[in-house]
């Protein structure tokens, strides 16, 4: 009989959409694997986004206090969407509750209280997973493949950039991804965990960096008033360098302020034996080049990677066009899965805990001006 697994989501803002929507279509995608899905419970703060969970989700109930969620015996996972300084309570009571647990990025608020959560999550026995859907992108499943298989060789640069153009407008009110009480810091904590996981994903850990970060608006409209200004403390772009563990060296740009671009995450890996470059933009391809093939028949090669999911993915066929949903899909799959299987998921919560190291040790760097070992 095929097991029951019963979702309790917090926080249905975008995300939780988004989330839920992959809940939603996983069956229609993996002809009904792994699993049967059941949308029990939602949770918001506001009331009305909450009942928006049951009347255009399919959640069965709404509430605004999320430990009803959490105390409920019919509830299997709890699903963690919510501003990151509102993650750690509920991570709290549901690894305490013996949940398992799939949680937007990153995973708390600071590394402090990632590190209290993944003491936890280690004596709790449930599976555990930080959502990186970018891992699920098909593109980036055959960098990894090909670099794994030593298609790249031995790495001798990077270079990495996710940026954004949404805050160039200085009206735009002081809404809380630019609160530091509320996220915790700016650009880096907003768009920098997604690029610095594919980084470490595919390169290694860094060893060493240093970061320069400005914030260009200081001051910016209340959205509860905006004909008063607020100050902003978090920071609209940030450059890293960057030396890896394995002896590369590397950058990184992370801007909200980045005139002309949409949602642009692109990447260049240069080694020894070839060169793979990536764009968000154009997800259905990777580019790679490889250095061990005759002087004369050298050139970057595109190779198609469109939806090229391994099975049990039927839907829609392996030469249809990705869009951006679609890796959410493959990711919530992938921890469902875990689930079933009693495997370990991935990326975990151990991951999570390496990237808010680095994120600090980045702050660190950008406040002292100096190098900063990670």
């Amino acid at each position: 009989m095929q097991k029951e697994i019963r979702v309790g989501l917090i926080g249905f803002g975008q995300m939780g959409r988004i989330h839920s929507y992959a809940y939603r279509v996983i069956p229609f995608y993996y002809d009904g694997q792994p699993c049967k899905i059941t949308l029990k419970g939602v949770c918001d703060a506001n009331a009305a986004l909450a009942q928006k969970g049951v009347d255009q989700a399919g959640f069965e109930f709404a509430t605004t206090d999320y430990r009803e969620l959490i105390d409920r015996k019919d509830i299997d996972v709890i699903n963690i969407c919510t501003p990151n300084n509102q993650h750690a309570p509920a991570l709290r009571a549901a690894l305490q509750n013996g949940k398992h647990v799939y949680c937007e990025k990153p995973l708390a608020y600071n590394e402090a209280e990632a590190k209290e959560i993944v003491t936890l999550a280690d004596t709790s026995g449930v599976k555990h997973q930080i959502t990186a859907e970018y891992r699920f992108i098909p593109a980036i499943m055959k960098a990894k493949e090909l670099i794994d298989a030593g298609f790249v060789g031995r790495v001798f640069q990077y270079r990495g950039a996710y940026l954004h153009a949404g805050y160039i407008d200085a009206k735009r009110p002081r809404e809380w991804r630019m609160q530091k009480d509320v996220i915790g810091g700016g650009v880096l904590v907003d768009l920098g965990p997604h690029l610095l996981d594919i980084m470490q994903y595919l390169i290694g850990e860094v060893d060493e960096v240093s970061a320069t970060m400005e914030t260009f608006f200081k001051e910016r409209p209340l959205p509860e008033d905006p004909s008063k200004m607020g100050k902003v403390e978090v920071e609209d772009a940030i450059t890293l360098v960057l030396k890896f563990k394995n002896g590369a060296i590397g950058t990184a740009d992370l801007s909200r302020v980045a005139t002309g671009a949409e949602d642009e995450m692109r990447f260049e890996i240069h080694g020894q034996h070839g060169a793979l470059a990536f764009n968000l933009m154009k997800p259905n391809e990777l580019l790679a080049f490889n250095a061990t093939e005759p002087k004369g028949m050298q050139g970057f090669k595109t190779i198609s990677t469109v939806q090229k999911y391994p099975a049990p993915a039927v839907m829609p066929a392996p030469k249809f066009t990705m869009g951006w949903i679609r890796s959410h899909v493959a990711a919530q799959f992938s921890f469902l899965k875990a689930i079933v299987d009693d495997t370990a998921p991935s990326p975990d919560f151990h991951d999570a805990l390496r990237l808010h190291h680095l994120l600090e040790s980045i702050y660190k760097s950008a406040e002292t001006k100096s190098w900063v070992k990670v």
